[in-house]
């Protein structure tokens, strides 16, 4: 039995939604405006929809689990920190909302280095 239009289609706005408010929460903590990072939970909260039905529908429609997004948006974040500014590992953990430890576990899981590895491997920007 196919799946009506309807329904994907709402699936479709439920994760697009799901993924704007996740950019507009990382870009928050990056800015530095919150401290405090949400769970799918909150974010569910905003969206008033009940966060088993946002997970469930996020991971039928993009075959991902909300963590997912999350996990490679702060991802992105940190290498584009740890490549264009010179803020310490630390400051970096800090301000993505991790302590020094989890950070490394966190960035070394997804990039199989750690930040400090990472980031002596990546080319110096050349300035005219």
């Amino acid at each position: 039995m196919a799946i009506p239009q309807k329904y994907l289609s709402r699936q479709a706005e439920l994760t697009e939604i799901f993924i704007h408010e996740v950019d507009k929460h990382i870009d928050d903590i990056v800015a530095g405006r919150t401290d405090v990072m949400y769970h799918i939970k909150d974010i569910a909260r905003i969206m008033f929809v009940h966060p088993v039905h946002l997970s469930n529908t996020i991971k039928l429609y993009s075959g991902h689990a909300p963590c997912y997004f999350f996990e490679n948006r702060l991802m992105d974040e940190a290498k584009r920190m740890l490549r264009d500014t010179d803020l310490s590992i630390t400051d970096i953990a800090t301000r993505l909302t991790f302590d020094n430890s989890n950070f490394t576990k966190f960035f070394k899981r997804f990039a199989g280095v750690t930040p400090g590895a990472w980031r002596k491997e990546q080319p110096l920007a050349v300035s005219y």
